[in-house]
């Protein structure tokens, strides 16, 4: 039996134990066969999915990359937390040692993740937010369109941030649908409510958190029993750590409380996590991790024993403490979902998969935050667990965000109805039939900024950076194998071979995700666009 770390929510949720009980008489594992209600026994479930999304978790920031073999693999030295959680499902499925965040920004990032799709394509070339036009493409296929339609019972836990804000609500920030009194208000500046209808994509179980306030998250949801009774577009303020309440709901959800889902269907569920995600202050943080683990008496100064790598400025990272806290927190309510499933029986057959929308900088370059091409930018965790379906190990593979949808869907046996719109590459065969599966894994992956365009295959970042003048302000490789702090910036004609086939994948890819930069052969002096 598999034992997850986890803190109480409340004893309804979870009691402290040695052993699991058994689940609920109404509750149905991947495994047993159903009755419908002409008596046919129906085929065992579908596998599970379940998607945990952390906002602004950098790839490192896991305890199992200190140990063997993930140490061996990782680009510098990883970061000191705390993550027992997280450690085993990495341990217990495969991990991705080359994943990275495409379009290393919060909305960007969400709408591929999402679709399998590339900026051009989802609509989202930018974080959404008050004055922009940026908002998913209402026509755009997402994950939970695809698994609905394939019998899925929908859900999504946490933070959207893929709609454009939108003055409809009144001063209280309860949706009227309207900019007519006493509508005519913004809820938030960035991220807004996703109200019923084509932009929340077939997710029958819908429980929004909004706001980067971790104590006082501003709820809403399709569940009155979630919300005090609340309607469907009203604000419910639960004041409490978000993480948490979002646990103690999927907990609920899971356990079939007020039959919000039908028990004969497998579930494709996402849990957007908002922290570690900023504020980074002792307002926002989980200050009872901080001081379990990170607090003065074992880390008296931000040092180098606490901000590792060695390209961070200790100054700039001085709250490394609250962001490592509220890391090993979202830990711990993953700890809860997991021994929630492991109790009810179906965690063996619940494809999980764990990653990030973007890194954090945490000081290095002497920066703070994402939107940049350095690998603590860049880098994420991926990790997919599925003990019924794969075997643990380790894949070198180029992984990045769009490949998360086909891949789940293959996974699930859904191959055949991945959409043709669907950018994004399915590893699904490598995960199950690692020596037999044909498909030519990825040889680079594609990076973009509003401002910038480059390729990341392991060995090599390359970065072309556009200036105010629209001519090249900046091009440059990082040699991530001999420089894993990316300490020097390479010119091109420095390493003019290397640069070279780094620029023929460039254009190649810019070609296939239709990005701008193609359409308008954008710097075609170094950039070798192909002719057909």
């Amino acid at each position: 039996m598999k034992k997850y770390l986890t803190i109480p929510l409340t004893a309804l949720v979870l009691v402290a134990c040695s052993s699991y009980v058994n689940i609920q008489s109404n509750k149905t594992t991947a495994t047993e066969k159903v009755v419908d209600k002409n008596n046919v026994v129906a085929q065992p479930k579908k596998p599970n999915i379940l998607i945990i999304f952390p906002d602004q978790l950098r790839r490192y920031s896991a305890g199992f990359w200190s140990e063997t073999p993930y140490r061996q693999e990782a680009i510098g030295k990883p970061d000191p937390v705390i993550t027992p959680n997280i450690d085993r499902l990495a341990k217990e499925g495969v991990v991705f040692t080359r994943c990275i965040a495409n379009f290393p920004l919060c909305s960007p990032s969400r709408g591929m993740m999402l679709t399998g799709m590339y900026p051009e394509q989802t609509g989202i070339w930018n974080n959404c937010l008050v004055g922009r036009n940026e908002s998913l493409k209402n026509d755009a296929k997402t994950i939970t369109d695809v698994f609905y339609e394939a019998g899925y019972n929908t859900a999504y836990f946490g933070k959207c941030h893929w709609l454009k804000p939108v003055p409809v609500f009144d001063k209280n920030g309860n949706y009227m649908g309207t900019t007519d009194a006493p509508g005519g208000n913004y809820m938030n500046k960035y991220d807004t409510y996703v109200p019923p209808g084509t932009s929340r994509h077939s997710i029958q179980y819908f429980y929004q958190s909004v706001k980067d306030e971790h104590f006082n998250p501003h709820v809403y949801s399709s569940d009155p029993y979630a919300i005090d009774g609340k309607k469907d577009g009203e604000m419910y303020l639960p004041k409490i750590f978000s993480p948490k309440n979002e646990a103690d709901k999927i907990v609920k959800y899971l356990q079939n409380t007020n039959s919000v889902r039908d028990v004969n269907k497998p579930f494709c569920m996402i849990w957007a996590i908002n922290p570690p995600h900023s504020p980074f202050d002792d307002a926002n943080t989980d200050m009872d991790m901080e001081r379990k683990y990170y607090d003065k008496d074992k880390y008296p100064t931000i040092d180098s024993n606490l901000v590792v790598r060695k390209n961070a400025d200790l100054k700039v990272a001085n709250y490394a403490r609250n962001y490592f806290a509220n890391v090993s927190s979202i830990d711990q309510y993953i700890g809860v979902v997991l021994k929630e499933l492991d109790k009810m029986g179906v965690l063996d057959n619940t494809i999980v998969l764990f990653s990030s929308d973007h890194g954090e900088l945490l000081g290095s370059h002497h920066l703070t935050g994402k939107n940049h091409v350095e690998t603590e930018s860049l880098a994420v965790p991926m990790i997919i667990h599925w003990p019924k379906g794969i075997k643990s190990g380790i894949n070198k593979s180029i992984f990045s965000t769009p490949d998360i949808m086909p891949t789940l869907m293959g996974l699930a046996g859904l191959t055949n109805q991945i959409p043709s719109t669907v950018q994004g590459v399915n590893f699904s065969s490598h995960l199950t039939n690692p020596k037999t599966a044909t498909l030519k894994t990825p040889e680079a992956a594609l990076i973009m900024l509003s401002n910038s365009r480059g390729v990341y295959n392991g060995r090599y970042t390359l970065s072309i950076k556009e200036g105010e003048t629209k001519q090249i302000d900046e091009a440059f490789l990082y040699d991530n194998l001999k420089d894993p702090y990316q300490l020097i910036k390479i010119k091109l004609e420095d390493r003019a071979t290397d640069a070279k086939q780094l620029l023929i994948q460039l254009g190649k890819l810019l070609k296939e995700k239709n990005d701008p930069w193609y359409q308008k052969k954008k710097f075609k002096e170094i950039i070798p666009y192909p002719s057909n």
